[in-house]
C-alpha cells in the first residue's frame, strides 16, 4: 500500500508539475492480477483498485495496524471492467459493468473474482474509516430490488448542465444518506454526454470533505485537463484513461477534456451532504 500525505494550499502553489503529479495523480491503477491501494492522510481515504485474473483476496496490510482490511472501515466499489463477483464472508455478489457496491464495517474475508478471466472486472474502491457497521449491497442501475440489491432511485439521476456551455451530464448517485447508508462515504458516476467536455463547472470548494476522482472511457490517445488549487491559485494536471486524482478539501476540482468521458467521485470528511459546497464564480478564477 502506497501512503501519501497532506499538502498545504501554501506550499501546493510553489510546485513543479512533476511534484504536482507526485502528490495527487495516481497513475496505474488497474494491474492484470493485483491489487493496488493508495493510502492518503487526507480524511484517511483509501483509492484503489482490484483487477482479478484469478480471484484475489484483499488483506489489511501492515499499513493498517488491523486484523482485517475493514476493521475499523467502510468500503464502495464500482466495476469498470468485465463481470466480475465480490464475496463477502462467504456471500457472493455479482457486479457487471458500471454496477456498485457497498461493503459495511466488519467484513472480515473479501475475495475479487472475474466471470472470464480473459476480460477481467476492474473493482475500482474508496474506503473510508468507519464507526459503525451498515449493510453490505450491491447498487445497480436498473433491476429489482432485494434484501442485499438497491437500483438506484430516479431522483438520485440528475441531468444537469447543457451542450451550449459543453456540460451536458447525468450524475448518478450510488452511496448517500436515504439509499445506502454509509458512516461518512459518499459516491457515485458522473457520464458526459457527446459533445460535452467539462465537469463541475462552475467549480466549487467543500471545505467539509475531500474528494477523489477517477476519470476513464476515454481512448488512449485522449486526455483530462484537470484543474485544482484554490479558485486565485489554479494549477493543471494531465490525466489519461483510468488515472485518478486526490483532491484536497481546500481545492477546486473541475476538468475539460478533450472528448466526452466519464468519472467516479468519491467523497468523505465531515458531513455527507451533497448539496454543501462553496460556489467559486467564473469571473473569481485565476
Amino acid at each position: 500500500m502506497e501512503v501519501r500525505t497532506a499538502a498545504s494550499p501554501k506550499d501546493v502553489k510553489h510546485y513543479t508539475t512533476d511534484r504536482l503529479r507526485e502528490e495527487f495523480l495516481i497513475q496505474d491503477l488497474f494491474i492484470p492480477g493485483e491489487i493496488k491501494l493508495v493510502y492518503s492522510h487526507i480524511d484517511r481515504i483509501i483509492t484503489g483498485a482490484a483487477v482479478p485474473v484469478e480471484p484475489l483476496t484483499l488483506t489489511a496490510g501492515a499499513e493498517l495496524r488491523a486484523n482485517y482490511f475493514l476493521e475499523r472501515r467502510e468500503m464502495g466499489i464500482i466495476n469498470v471492467g468485465g463481470k466480475g463477483t465480490v464475496t463477502v464472508d462467504g456471500k457472493v455478489y455479482t457486479l457487471d459493468y458500471k454496477d456498485g457496491m457497498y461493503i459495511g464495517k466488519g467484513a472480515e474475508d473479501i475475495i475479487f473474482a472475474s466471470v472470464d478471466g480473459a476480460e477481467p472486472a476492474k473493482f475500482y474502491l474508496n474506503s473510508a474509516p468507519a464507526h459503525t457497521s451498515y449493510p453490505t449491497v450491491a447498487i445497480k442501475m436498473e433491476g429489482e430490488a432485494s434484501e442485499d440489491t438497491v437500483i438506484i432511485k430516479d431522483e438520485n439521476k440528475v441531468e444537469l448542465g447543457c451542450l451550449e456551455e459543453s456540460n451536458h451530464r447525468v450524475i448518478n448517485k450510488y452511496i448517500l444518506p436515504g439509499q445506502v447508508e454509509s458512516c461518512q462515504l459518499v459516491m457515485g458516476m458522473t457520464a458526459l454526454k457527446p459533445g460535452s467536455v467539462w465537469n463541475t463547472m462552475p467549480c466549487h470548494t467543500h471545505d467539509r470533505r475531500m474528494e477523489v476522482y477517477l476519470y476513464f472511457e476515454m481512448p488512449e490517445d485522449a486526455f483530462v485537463m484537470h484543474y485544482m488549487g484554490e479558485p486565485q491559485e489554479t494549477r493543471h494536471l494531465v490525466v489519461r484513461n483510468e488515472e485518478a486524482i486526490i483532491s484536497p478539501s481546500w481545492s477546486i476540482h473541475a476538468g475539460s477534456g478533450s472528448r466526452a468521458y466519464t468519472f467516479i467521485w468519491g467523497m468523505v470528511g465531515e458531513n455527507q451532504e451533497f448539496t454543501d459546497m462553496d460556489a467559486v464564480e467564473n469571473k473569481e478564477l485565476r
